[in-house]
């Protein structure tokens, strides 16, 4: 009897693992998108309108958020008497950003506009990645947490930390820049709240920049299907430079 239990034991010990190895990365991205709402209620948001205050350096700073599911984000934050705005659209991006000096709209610099462009998506970035060209990775698991790499087709990386429990994103590990230095930016998220179709949105979010800079995000207004005119995601033109008028110079009196 001793050794039919320990036998009984040894099998169950074997199943668990086997059941565990078997679940695949797009497995627990599947279970994930279940988690916040499920494919259906993913494709009744065809916009999101968001307004949020933001902790930065110890002051609060109001912003608003606009998406347009699959054409363009733009998020607005008023910050010491300026604007600071990051828009992304599915061929580029752009952004003002008056701590570097400048007021005028910029182009994004490329590796920032891959490491953000998902944002355009409604579901987020593994949401239908396979059919953007991207693939994901079971990196591995822990007692709370499995933790997938997805792999965007430019090659971006970015690391999954999903909770084994309730399979929603509990943090994102990316690449950035600060000052023209190589980042690590880590994105927690919490607080998920579920909207009118049942789609769940994180309604707190923690931004560490390699330890250097963080921010928090607390969401405070969410509208669903508002008309988004896109042309808010156009990049708007400089403003021109006033011309110097030169005096008119005086005509010398005839001989």
């Amino acid at each position: 009897m001793r050794n039919l239990l320990r036998g009984f034991i040894v099998f169950s010990a074997l199943a668990c693992a086997v059941s565990l190895s078997a679940q695949t990365a797009d497995e627990i991205v599947q279970k994930h998108l279940a988690a916040i709402g499920g494919k259906e209620a993913i494709s009744q948001v065809k916009s999101i309108s968001m307004e949020t205050s933001v902790q930065i350096m110890g002051n609060d700073a109001p912003s608003k958020t606009v998406i347009v599911n699959g054409v363009g984000y733009r998020s607005e934050t008023e910050f010491n008497g300026s604007k600071m705005v990051q828009c992304y659209t599915d061929k580029s991006g752009w952004m003002v950003n008056p701590m570097t000096g400048s007021t005028d709209p910029a182009p994004m610099p490329d590796d920032q506009y891959n490491a953000g462009k998902a944002q355009i998506y409604v579901g987020g970035a593994l949401y239908d990645y396979a059919a953007r060209g991207g693939k994901v990775e079971l990196l591995g698991k822990d007692a709370t947490s499995y933790k997938v790499k997805l792999t965007a087709n430019d090659n971006t990386e970015t690391v999954y930390v999903i909770d084994a429990t309730t399979y929603l994103v509990k943090s994102v590990l990316g690449k950035g820049k600060m000052q023209d230095q190589d980042v690590d930016i880590t994105s927690t998220f919490s607080d998920y709240r579920k909207t009118d179709v049942g789609y769940l949105l994180p309604y707190s979010i923690d931004v560490n920049l390699g330890g250097q800079f963080s921010l928090s995000i607390a969401v405070k207004k969410v509208e669903l299907n508002k008309t988004i005119d896109p042309a808010i995601f156009a990049m708007p033109k400089p403003a021109p430079t006033p011309a110097t008028v030169q005096p008119a110079s005086a005509e010398k009196p005839p001989q």
